[in-house]
């Protein structure tokens, strides 16, 4: 399986034919998971979860990633098995409290990152 252009042609430009092949042999489950898990790996770099800590740390960053975990997340809810959804819906509660946490100016319950999809987080 091909996520990026290190595929490449004797001419060295991407081989886009090898990685649309590549990719059509993903199943569509396994594309949501793995853009939700990059999705809240780079919330958790925004947020300062990580060893480097404060190093990262952008919570206007922080904010789009996990609106935009949010909003897959529901998007996605009907298509991929409950085995899939609940640890990322645990993983998105989880990065929705640290962010709630790390702000200096408290969002209004609802008004959070992805509370409009989620509902509001009390943390």
């Amino acid at each position: 399986m091909v996520w990026g252009m290190s595929e490449t042609s004797p001419a060295g430009t991407p081989d886009f034919d090898t990685m649309a092949r590549d990719i059509a042999e993903v199943p569509a489950v396994e594309v949501i998971v793995t853009v939700a898990v990059n999705l809240m790996s780079a919330a958790a770099v925004k947020l300062g979860l990580t060893e480097e800590g404060d190093e990262h740390r952008d919570l206007d960053e922080a904010r789009k990633l996990v609106h935009a975990l949010a909003g897959l997340l529901d998007a996605s809810a009907t298509e991929i098995s409950s085995f899939h959804a609940a640890p990322l819906r645990d993983g998105l509660k989880s990065l929705q409290l640290a962010f709630r946490e790390a702000s200096l100016v408290k969002d209004e319950p609802g008004q959070g990152p992805g509370e409009k999809y989620t509902g509001a987080i009390y943390g």
